[in-house]
Parts: structure tokens; C-alpha cells; sequence
């Protein structure tokens, strides 16, 4: 999760916007957010990931990415 934030907003969006590549990182980011802070939404949301719902979630990350520097529910 600290590397993702550490990149530009530019690089984030990157990121996110290209389809394998935004699957890869939501599982990455979302599991790395789960070890850090434990919690019963990111253990749901780390869950989700894994079946390829991360697509989906990446395009909402996209637009919260662009609103608030982070991605939605693994805040700073």
C-alpha cells in the first residue's frame, strides 16, 4: 500500500487504467493494506479482489484515486 502512495497521481492512474495490470496491483495493494492494518472491510474487500471483481473495483479506484490520492478503503 506505501508504494502505491509514494507514486505520482499520474503513475497511479496508469496504473489502474490498464486491465491486467490494475488486477495485479488492486490484489497487491489490497492484501499489503489487510497485513498492515487489519480489519473486517479490507479482509472483504482483499476477498473480492482475488475472483477478478478487482476489474471492477480498479475503474472505481480510478475515479477515487483522481478525487483523494488513495485508493478507497486502504486510505493513508
Amino acid at each position: 500500500m506505501k508504494w502505491f502512495n509514494k507514486q505520482s497521481r499520474l503513475v497511479q492512474i496508469l496504473l489502474l487504467l490498464i486491465p491486467g495490470v490494475n488486477w495485479i496491483t488492486e490484489m497487491v495493494v489490497r492484501w499489503t493494506a489487510f497485513i498492515d492494518k487489519p480489519g473486517l472491510i479490507r479482509l472483504i474487500i482483499a476477498i473480492i479482489t482475488i475472483p477478478g471483481l478487482g476489474f471492477i473495483l480498479g475503474w472505481i479506484d480510478v475515479i477515487w484515486c483522481l478525487l483523494f490520492k488513495h485508493l478507497i478503503f486502504a486510505g493513508k
